[in-house]
């Protein structure tokens, strides 16, 4: 039966091709996202290792107990000083103590972009050892900083920037622009540099001036001398350190530390792939068991002369498993080969756009490997276990009929039960999930959006009935007798025809559920950005570190500024714990001129005479009404918190400009430490204007992380992220639809030549050539638009039931069908018809008349 097995692989390669191609897809997604999660892990961990190479121990303030940010928030202190560096240095096994300064600092480039991103962007002291040189950061070219106006960038960020030896450079920290000579450029291998950040050097006075105070220090790396025992190096510095101020950790903990980071990171997004990679090969078994329904319905006489000759239905049944086990390594293999391309190109791609992953060797692991090859010989199997029972079933006197009889369709009514179960069950917990006013648990809407899913698929045979009648009176209407053809192919067989539209469907369903909601959170997200807002200008940083309040009142003196209104916030918990909440510090004189407020009780005016204002939601939360006095505790950073009474002036509809509480700055400023504006709102007397956006940004500093932002800009940033996603989304979920077209193609393919001499005979009668070949296109469109309606259809649903949870926690969600990408999305399917019955219709028409009315 294995040579049997083997002889019907040889003997069918054409027919098998097209599943092949499937199996080899899905497992080629798979094996990219195992080797290049795999590639890329490895070689972070190697970059962090090698980074804590020369590391014995690192002692590093304790934050929680270090001393209090100082009053002016200028510098944050720290307990590791001058004295304590050289009370380790004279430990016994000591060999050197690097004093680190830590920091960022992100530079501009020469249009005062930001080059890097602020929590990558990393900045330090240079510490010049024997010879003048810093070993951790090799000099390329000039020299490290050794004065305050001086700075040293790495080799990327001075490529990027266009910056060379003397340029002056323009950088911030956490404030206006800064300029500092361009005195060097290093090589750096720090893993955030690597990944796309940049670095900053400065000598050791001037970071210290720029991050902490002078003679303080962020963390001091011990290296040791050859032979010295790290854990009892690593206690001995730890009883020097002042009791829980601060701590002591071995290069050995921080290296394994790290490389567990780096693992649950690959990990995360290794799953996220591989959810794709399932969807696509979910959609290979429709193809499969396609395949092998169709194969087995043409062998049936083969199969049944078997019986009679003495094979049993247990060696049947293994045959037919073996010849999909066969197909399954065959394709898996080639697979396997494909997917290293891909994770090889992958890596490439990603780092021609900024990604950063460091250098390393291509790693294919053997879990890798059986991984890859298990899940595609393990699919294609269970994908055929159902078409290998229908096989076994066949009876041993078929083999004595003499004409070809079509297959016998089963009932459809356990298959119809069943799927109306599912379906309903999928429905009632997606309508369900429509009630829900949190969005806390995801697993609800997972479970229905699956069981709907499912329960479609069960029930597609008995859609396909009317959808595909509907589609074809417009065929037949504008196509005469190819088109009713066409519609009468497609119904023949319900069960194929549900098949392989459904791997079309499952696709698509996804991709306009993703669609609809992506497009309507980014409606919600516009709204919001701009909800009440009626300044001409948001003023902000690209790191969220706020600005100083003496440049905005800077800004507001500037000629042509109505006024320049800070916002600053402060979290707070309500008496006895049973809510939080935060409080937004405003200019009251001035905040009518840049947000538009609808007040429901109280006003404006009672506000400023020292209470405070609650949006109505928070309001109904917190159970809070006008003219009541509650007792709050600000958060401090520690366990102590700042008592306060806050009197409800007045209550007012939800407003994004203001959040949901907000009062006066004198109110606030006490709680916020240090003292920074969130963000700037800037009403100006003629609206938006390129000269005076410039003066604003000049008052408030010229900082490469300042952003100043119109309505429009502040749109087209949030439309950004959101298209982004649906980008990664269309393209990952492409596969699939791939996946689905070589579904399309396979069944027309197996479907032309099971009606060869029905095909024959309508030659004979008069039908041309041209009349098959659009007979069969029209079949392949009228599967797929069947397909693309389903999955259209169920992704608009459970957008909607989604949608409405998503309204919980975003107001201003309303759920928006994008006619013009949905459009699309029906014509995609329409090429897609057109383009898989190409092959399979120009096979058709070459038939010879005579051959296929005599074939058997």
């Amino acid at each position: 039966m294995f040579r049997t097995a083997l002889r019907n692989v040889l003997a069918h390669k054409a027919r098998l091709m097209m599943t092949a191609l499937a199996v080899l897809l899905g497992v080629a997604f798979v094996s990219g996202t195992l080797v290049f999660s795999d590639t890329v892990g490895e070689a972070v961990k190697k970059a962090s290792a090698k980074s804590f190479k020369d590391v014995a121990v690192s002692v590093q303030a304790t934050s929680g107990d270090a001393p209090p940010i100082p009053e002016d928030g200028q510098n944050r202190s720290t307990l590791l000083t001058d004295r304590l560096a050289d009370q380790v240095r004279s430990l016994p096994g000591v060999a050197a103590v690097h004093a680190n300064v830590s920091g960022r600092a992100t530079v501009a480039d020469k249009d005062n972009q930001p080059i890097g991103n602020d929590w990558q962007n990393v900045a330090t002291n240079y510490q010049p050892g024997e010879g003048g040189k810093d070993s951790r950061y090799p000099v390329v070219q000039g020299r490290g900083p050794a004065a305050a106006g001086e700075i040293a960038l790495d080799e990327a960020t001075a490529e990027k920037g266009g910056l060379k030896l003397g340029d002056t450079v323009r950088f911030a920290t956490d404030g206006p622009a800064l300029h500092k000579k361009l005195v060097g450029i290093v090589h750096s291998e720090d893993p955030q540099v690597t990944a796309g950040g940049s670095l900053a050097l400065f000598d050791t006075a001037t970071a210290q001036k720029l991050f902490v105070h002078p003679g303080q220090y962020d963390e001091l790396v011990v290296a040791a001398k050859p032979g010295t025992d790290e854990k009892a190096l690593t206690a001995a510095v730890e009883k020097l350190l002042p009791k829980d101020r601060a701590t002591a950790t071995s290069g050995a903990t921080l290296a394994a530390d790290q490389a567990k980071m780096v693992e649950m990171s690959n990990q995360a997004m290794s799953k996220t792939l591989l959810v794709f990679a399932g969807i696509a090969l979910f959609v290979g078994i429709f193809i499969i068991a396609n395949t092998f329904t169709m194969l087995i319905s043409q062998r049936s006489r083969e199969i049944a002369l078997m019986r009679a000759i003495g094979a049993s239905r247990r060696q049947v049944v293994h045959s037919v498993l073996a010849e999909a086990g066969l197909l399954g390594l065959v394709s898996s293999v080639v697979g396997f080969a494909l997917g290293t391309g891909i994770a090889v190109t992958m890596r490439a791609v990603l780092n021609a756009n900024g990604a950063g992953f460091p250098d390393g060797p291509l790693v294919i692991s053997p879990s890798a490997v059986l991984s890859a090859l298990g899940v595609g010989v393990l699919v294609t199997v269970l994908a055929a276990w159902l078409p290998s029972r229908k096989a076994a079933k066949i009876a041993p006197v078929e083999a004595l009929n003499t004409v070809d009889a079509a297959p016998k369709l089963r009932g459809l009514v356990v298959r119809n039960t069943i799927g109306a179960v599912v379906t309903g069950l999928g429905v009632a917990i997606m309508l369900y999930v429509s009630t829900q006013k949190t969005a806390e648990d995801m697993m609800t809407p997972m479970a229905g959006s699956a069981l709907t899913l499912v329960g479609v698929i069960v029930l597609a045979p008995l859609l396909s009935r009317p959808l595909v009648s509907l589609t074809g009176k417009v065929t037949t209407r504008i196509f005469g007798v190819s088109g009713k053809l066409a519609k009468e192919n497609a119904l023949r067989n319900p069960r194929r025809t549900a098949a392989t539209a459904s791997a079309l469907m499952i696709g698509l369903t996804l991709i306009t559920g993703m669609t609809v909601v992506g497009v309507s959170g980014q409606r919600a997200s516009d709204e919001m950005a701009a909800q009440g807002l009626t300044a001409d200008y948001q003023v902000s940083t690209a790191n969220f570190r706020g600005l100083d309040p003496e440049l905005t009142k800077r800004a507001a003196r500037l000629p042509g500024v109505q006024a320049a209104v800070p916002l600053r916030s402060a979290a707070f918990e309500t008496d006895g714990g049973s809510g939080y909440g935060s409080i937004t510090g405003t200019d009251l004189a001035h905040l009518d001129k840049v947000a538009g407020l609808t007040f429901v009780d109280g006003s404006l005016d009672a506000v400023r005479d020292g209470g405070v204002a609650v949006s109505r939601s928070r309001a109904e939360k917190l159970h809070w009404k006008t003219g009541e006095t509650h007792e709050v505790g600000f958060f401090t950073g520690t366990e102590k918190k700042e008592k306060a009474r806050l009197k409800v002036a007045a209550v007012y509809e939800d407003n994004a400009t203001v959040g949901d509480l907000f009062g006066s700055t004198t109110l606030v400023d006490p709680h916020v430490k240090p003292l920074k504006d969130e963000k700037v709102l800037v009403k100006t007397a003629n609206g938006p204007d390129a000269g005076l956006e410039k003066e604003i940004r000049k008052a408030l500093g010229d900082s490469p992380l300042l952003k100043v932002q119109d309505k429009d800009a502040l749109r087209k940033e949030n439309a950004g992220s959101i298209d982004t996603v649906l980008n990664m989304v269309y393209g990952l979920l492409g596969m699939a639809v791939i996946i689905a077209v070589v579904g399309v193609v396979n069944t027309l393919a197996m479907s032309v030549f099971e009606r060869t001499r029905e095909i024959g005979m309508l030659r004979a009668i008069g039908l041309a050539r041209s009349g098959i070949k659009q007979m069969v296109r029209l079949e392949s469109v009228v599967i797929s638009l069947f397909g693309a309606v389903l999955g259209i259809g169920v992704g608009i649903f459970l957008a909607w039931a989604g949608g409405k949870m998503t309204a919980a926690s975003m107001p201003t969600y309303e759920m928006i069908l994008p006619w013009d990408r949905l459009g699309i999305f029906l014509a995609i399917a329409l090429v897609v018809g057109v383009l898989a019955a190409a092959w399979p219709a120009r096979r058709a028409a070459r038939l010879n008349m005579l051959e296929s009315i005599g074939a058997q």
